[in-house]
């Protein structure tokens, strides 16, 4: 499952949805999107411009974690 840690992100920075759609260019629906972990594609280039305004690695924001039937099957 991947993990989407834009919500604390912004809570960190104490930046609203509003605000990285206006800094970033990116619609605020798409950012609510991601905010709320309900996005099933994203944007390379989004990427790029919210870890941009956020001044973080890709790796903060999303992360990969196994679905507990992927660590039954590697055992």
């Amino acid at each position: 499952m991947i993990k989407i840690h834009l919500s604390k992100m912004l809570g960190e920075r104490r930046m609203t949805q509003a605000e990285l759609s206006r800094r970033t260019g990116i619609r605020a629906n798409t950012i609510g999107e991601l905010y709320h972990e309900l996005a099933e594609r994203v944007n390379l280039d989004h990427l790029d411009r919210i870890c941009k305004v956020l001044n973080c690695e890709l790796g903060e924001l999303i992360e990969w974690v196994p679905d507990s039937d992927t660590q039954n099957d590697a055992s």
